[in-house]
């Protein structure tokens, strides 16, 4: 079997792969007949190949993804300012299972690639040029804890012992030694603006956006509804909120079906994604053929898409079936959001086809 291929984007050695490697090699697909005339061991490297390209093929560049892309583009290239002039930030905000922290790293990825393009390893001063860090927050993420994941990110040396101010000086100093122009902060939805804890870290990141010459990008959900943009604040005092006009919050809507552009752009992802499977039986136009049923098992979350059609390739190969069949797909479990929202849905879409149908004939 074939190991996976581990890093961690929380360090630079992990970010600079997830950058510069190269796109996976395809396997061949093969056909009843050659599946059948390879031996044992032959059949069972093909298959892992394919599991391993099922699981890994490539970002679907769907209509979200672009949009958000144009916007943080569109924000990043226009802060410009000096280092005395405080940089707007985004903030995109969605629920979750929508490809929130997929559309931010690969907005980085994209960035970094067009720094070192333009630009050489290593800076002036003679040391490595890092364009972007990126960190995810946790349910205990205190002010200490941020900076020294900031510093860990560079592989920072003294990020044991030193305490919250000191750990703040060496972020500043690994940002400004390495050139870098890009901050993405995941996961801030796990500060909680009722701790004194929390209250800290989201002024703290206030300090950081003041202090380091980046553009930050953050990540998180539902953080209109949890008042995140209010700083902890209420009435009167809210208008005295800083993080609402200094963050643009972007957000990610799931994919629908009650609209016509909606309807295209679900059709357009099942089209795009059904051209990377290596399945011997699979033909074009069998997911658009179940694009309502689709539908119903992922309630329009390219996450649980993305999962119900990896588990379904493995279990096409596995069960031989070489096809994403309706009824192999039903068999398939997904997350629980996915499967208590299918039968509203499929009731839903049911109701909608009849009316359209109803209306038609009238």
């Amino acid at each position: 079997m074939r190991q996976p291929n581990l890093f961690s984007l929380s360090r630079k050695e992990g970010w600079r792969r997830f950058v510069d490697e190269a796109p996976r090699q395809r396997p061949e697909t093969l056909s009843r007949h050659q599946l059948a005339a390879l031996s044992e061991a032959a059949a069972e490297d093909y298959n892992d190949a394919r599991h391993d390209w099922h699981a890994n093929f490539g970002i679907v560049q769907t209509a979200q993804l672009a949009s958000v892309h144009d916007m943080l583009d569109e924000i990043v290239a226009s802060n410009r300012q000096d280092g005395d002039r405080i940089r707007s930030a985004a903030v995109i905000d969605a629920l979750p299972g929508l490809g929130k922290t997929t559309i931010a790293n690969l907005f980085g990825r994209t960035f970094d690639r067009q720094q070192m393009r333009r630009l050489s390893p290593v800076t002036e001063a003679g040391h490595e040029r890092i364009p972007v860090f990126r960190v995810g927050l946790t349910s205990n993420t205190t002010l200490r804890t941020l900076n020294r994941m900031i510093c860990e990110f560079y592989g920072h040396p003294a990020t044991d012992r030193a305490n919250a101010a000191t750990l703040a000086s060496h972020a500043l100093d690994c940002v400004l030694s390495c050139e870098t122009q890009l901050g993405i902060v995941d996961d801030i939805h796990f500060i909680d603006l009722d701790r004194r804890d929390g209250l800290a870290v989201s002024n703290h990141l206030k300090w950081l956006a003041n202090e380091l010459p980046v553009t930050f990008i953050y990540v998180g959900v539902g953080l209109a509804e949890r008042r995140f943009f209010a700083d902890g604040l209420s009435g009167k005092n809210v208008a005295l909120a800083q993080t609402a006009r200094r963050w643009t919050r972007l957000e990610v809507d799931p994919f629908r079906l009650d609209t016509d552009q909606g309807r295209r752009h679900w059709r357009s992802l099942l089209k795009a994604t059904e051209r990377q499977f290596v399945l011997a039986e699979h033909r074009p136009g069998m997911l658009a053929r179940n694009a309502n049923y689709l539908f119903e098992r992922t309630s329009g979350h390219i996450g649980s898409y993305f999962t119900l059609l990896m588990r379904g390739c493995y279990r096409a190969i596995r069960t031989g079936t070489e096809a994403l069949t309706r009824d192999l797909l039903d068999d398939v479990r997904l997350d629980e959001a996915s499967e208590q929202a299918r039968q509203q849905l499929a009731a839903a879409l049911t109701h909608q086809r009849r009316a359209t149908t109803a209306e038609v004939a009238s």
